[in-house]
């Protein structure tokens, strides 16, 4: 069943010859009216031309109308002749539209430091209002670079206002602020101020606690765009249920890594504080002897006491507890269970951490995946 924008957005997609196999790479997101928004970028050194250009949109507070997106070309480390051509393609697609530039957001995906085609950028930009419909698609298909599978999901609330967003990521994942690309648009009606105010916890509960392989992108970025068509709605179920949309597409992300056979999820409760719980479930998520072993299905839970150890979060050790599938391994100690039974319970699509750190009441959840040999192979043929 084809997905469909909330009232007043459309959006086309089309292959303008940016990425070498010819498949979707330009794209673009329009509202018939201004959007209220919000937005989380790379803390990155080394961040894109996009990323730095919505951030300084994001500090002039107007509202914007468009979205356009390239993928196959990150557009970073690329100078100021990579900061020249992202003003030029959010001025292009202003002009198309008859918007301000300033009103135009970019985002770039792809490899690091080549510059655009812009030829056949500004040429494709030319087209992309021939190609707006309502489907949501063909857009969530054209951002994505090495992802084996478009990241979609909705949520309609009381009102009957709804939210669709739309996610990119498989590789070079552990965001800090952001992820690699996650967008959702709502007809709601949200005043910016809210909308800014609640947006950092929201990324930071869901998309930072994301990880793949444990390298930040330079071009991470969320956004969620509000246009207010389908009028007001009350702010707490909004937010509960952009938080909903933001927390599926994170976890589709972290099933869809590199290589990736299963989703590992890591819950933890018992923590001082909600930065802390984060904290232990990712570092976990991250730890490549961790990863492997899930790909493997061994149960071997010391790999969980040693990432917990290492990542800055209090912990109790006589009061800590590990379970793995819901069997129970350690609690202040080592605990008796029949590995090869805890070994087959981890031939799954998902597997399934839960760990107290015994020393509060905060916690927290991270997503990652399996580490296997196929990673090796994409990112060593990745430009070759």
């Amino acid at each position: 069943m084809s997905l469909t924008f909330p009232l007043g957005f459309t959006a086309a997609a089309m292959a303008a010859g940016i990425k070498p196999s010819g498949k979707t790479d330009l794209s673009g997101v329009t509202s018939a009216s201004n959007c209220t928004w919000a937005f989380a970028g790379t803390r990155s050194t080394t961040a894109a031309a996009c990323v730095t250009r919505n951030r300084e949109l994001y500090a002039g507070g107007q509202p914007v109308r468009a979205l356009l997106v390239n993928a196959g070309n990150a557009n970073a480390a690329t100078g100021r002749r990579g900061a020249a051509d992202n003003a030029d393609m959010a001025d292009a697609f202003g002009s198309v539209l008859n918007v301000p530039a300033r009103g135009v957001l970019t985002a770039s995906t792809g490899i690091i430091g080549h510059l655009l085609p812009m030829d056949r950028v500004l040429s494709g930009i030319e087209h992309l209002p021939d190609e707006l419909t309502e489907g949501a698609d063909a857009f969530a298909s054209a951002i994505m670079t090495t992802d084996t599978r478009p990241k979609t999901a909705q949520a309609t609330l009381s009102t009957g206002a709804r939210i669709v967003g739309t996610a990119k990521g498989s590789g070079m994942i552990h965001p800090d602020m952001a992820t690699m690309f996650a967008f959702a648009f709502t007809d709601a009606a949200v005043e910016q101020e809210a909308l800014r105010a609640a947006f950092p916890p929201i990324v930071n509960r869901t998309f930072n606690a994301v990880t793949v392989d444990g390298d930040t992108s330079t071009n991470d970025m969320a956004l969620v765009l509000a246009n207010g068509q389908a009028g007001e709605v009350p702010l707490e179920e909004f937010l509960t249920a952009l938080e909903g949309v933001m927390r599926d597409l994170a976890q589709q992300i972290a099933a869809d890594g590199e290589g990736a056979t299963k989703l590992l999820t890591v819950q933890v409760s018992g923590a001082r504080t909600e930065a802390e719980a984060l904290a232990a479930a990712r570092t976990c998520c991250v730890s490549p002897l961790l990863k492997s072993a899930v790909h493997g299905n061994d149960p071997n839970w010391g790999r969980v006491i040693m990432a917990v150890g290492r990542s800055g979060a209090a912990v109790d050790v006589g009061r800590l507890t590990v379970s793995v599938q819901g069997q129970p391994v350690f609690a202040g100690g080592p605990l008796p269970y029949d590995a090869a039974q805890v070994s087959a319970s981890m031939k799954a699509e998902e597997v399934r951490f839960v760990i107290d750190l015994g020393v509060g009441k905060a916690s927290g959840e991270a997503w990652g995946c399996d580490l296997s040999a196929d990673y090796v192979r994409i990112n060593a043929e990745y430009t070759t």
